[in-house]
């Protein structure tokens, strides 16, 4: 017996999600292929596997986005929220949340009206900041030996650089070889200027004294490696004087504002870099000639003050005649003055010696006296003290008798003041408080009378 199943009422083949999920994907990658897409960048988040998600998104819609690892470094611009691009890709779905996405290969930028306003507001943020500053501009060294250059191994300009040093002024060309486009390039250029300046002056790689960062011309996606935040910081940041020389003579990157001079080509960089030979040997022959027309006249302006100051110069052979004739009228007379000097001094010697006494009486006389002290000295010395003991009685009674304490012995008393000084009017002895009135024996102290005061009293 067998088992007869129901037929289908609606004659629609029944298929699994899964099934539908994967005919939706082979549809849309058949249909659409690669595309190019442009929107705005949001809700970007890099995963440390290196996968970077994001959205595309404009007035209307919004999609999902996928930049692999492997394409990262391809892409050939940074991606940033808020930044509007042109995504080239692939449309895929992803089946397990029923999503269409984008694989996105390569990033432009959508115009360049969008990557102008990029880039004047991140002139203005780092105008705020001082990047730009006049003052911070370095002066380049008018002869440098060694010339650093951040710049492609490849094409014109590194050829343009040397041929331009070569002919002007010959110097040492260190190249730090760069990516001039692409997304690596920023990064890459930022490191060479910093490596640079990084470098040890008396190192194995001198440092440079200047630093060229040139490339040729291009378009405005072309050159926006040197409008990078980090390849301006870094040019500001250099410690060796840098000259920027990026595209055409009507091209400007926000290196060039960083930078302490802008060259319009990279070989108008190297004439700015090395000064002309040609022109230092012309101006070296105009000042030696200068130099030698200035102390030819010097010379001459000297010969002639000297001519004019030997013709006002007197005759030496004249002058030198007439002193020597002078000193031998001079010689003459003192040779004939001299004894006259010498006997007029002898005559005068004998004068004073006249009037000197005669040492043998002036002896003479001093021996007498000399004899009559010695007769004096001669007396008995106790009669000379006995006669001034007699001398020294008397005047000790003389003295005696004219002290004060002798007086009192005779019955008089001495009136003073507290302090021992003596009163002698009564006038004085009523205003004074306290009398002291000294006796042979001693001192009493007694008060003074008032007037209108009874004695009894």
């Amino acid at each position: 017996m067998t088992e007869i199943s129901a037929p289908n009422p609606h004659n629609i083949p029944e298929i699994t999600v899964s099934e539908l999920a994967g005919a939706v994907k082979r549809t849309l990658e058949s249909s659409f292929g690669r595309v190019r897409v442009r929107g705005e960048i949001t809700e970007m988040k890099t995963y440390p596997s290196g996968h970077t998600y994001m959205a595309l998104k404009d007035e209307g819609a919004k999609i999902r986005a996928i930049i692999w690892k492997g394409n990262a470094s391809r892409l050939g611009l940074k991606p940033e929220n808020g930044v509007e691009v042109i995504a080239t890709g692939k449309i895929t779905a992803y089946s397990e949340r029923s999503e269409y996405q984008l694989i996105i290969e390569r990033l432009d930028y959508a115009g360049e009206g969008a990557m102008l306003a990029r880039i004047e507001t991140l002139r203005l943020k780092l105008a705020d900041e001082g990047l730009f500053e006049h003052a911070r501009k370095r002066p380049l060294p008018f002869l440098p030996r060694i010339i650093g250059v951040v710049s492609s191994p490849q094409g014109a300009v590194i050829q343009d650089i040397r041929t331009t040093i070569a002919r002007r002024f010959p110097s040492r060309i260190i190249l730090w070889p760069v990516a001039v486009q692409g997304e690596a390039a920023a990064g890459q250029i930022a490191a060479a200027i910093a490596g640079f300046s990084a470098l040890a002056p008396n190192g194995p790689i001198p440092r440079p004294d200047v630093v060229i960062v040139a490339r040729g011309g291009g378009s405005l996606e072309d050159l926006m490696a040197f409008n990078d935040e980090g390849v301006v910081r870094a040019a500001a940041a250099s410690r060796i004087p840098l000259i920027s020389a990026v595209g055409h003579e009507t091209d400007t990157t926000l290196i060039d504002f960083a930078a302490d001079r802008r060259a319009p080509t990279p070989t108008a960089a190297a004439e700015l870099a090395v000064p002309d030979r040609l022109t230092i040997s012309a101006s070296l022959a105009q000042l030696t000639a200068r130099l030698t027309g200035a102390l030819s006249g010097h010379i001459n302006a000297s010969h002639l003050r000297l001519n004019r100051a030997a013709g006002q110069l007197p005759d030496l052979p004249s002058l030198m005649a007439t002193a020597r004739q002078r000193f031998d009228e001079r010689s003459e007379r003192f040779a004939m003055a001299l004894p006259r000097y010498a006997q007029a001094k002898r005559h005068r010697l004998e004068q004073v010696a006249a009037r000197i006494p005669d040492p043998r009486h002036l002896l003479a006389r001093k021996t007498h006296a000399l004899a009559l002290v010695a007769q004096r000295l001669d007396r008995p010395l106790g009669a000379s003290l006995r006669e001034g003991k007699i001398k020294l009685d008397a005047l000790a009674a003389r003295l005696e008798s004219l002290s004060y304490q002798a007086v009192l012995m005779r019955g008089f008393a001495l009136v003073t003041t507290p302090d021992g000084a003596p009163i002698s009017l009564a006038a004085t002895a009523r205003t004074t408080p306290n009398l002291m009135v000294r006796f042979q024996d001693g001192t009493v102290a007694v008060q003074p009378e008032q007037p209108g005061q009874s004695a009894l009293d």
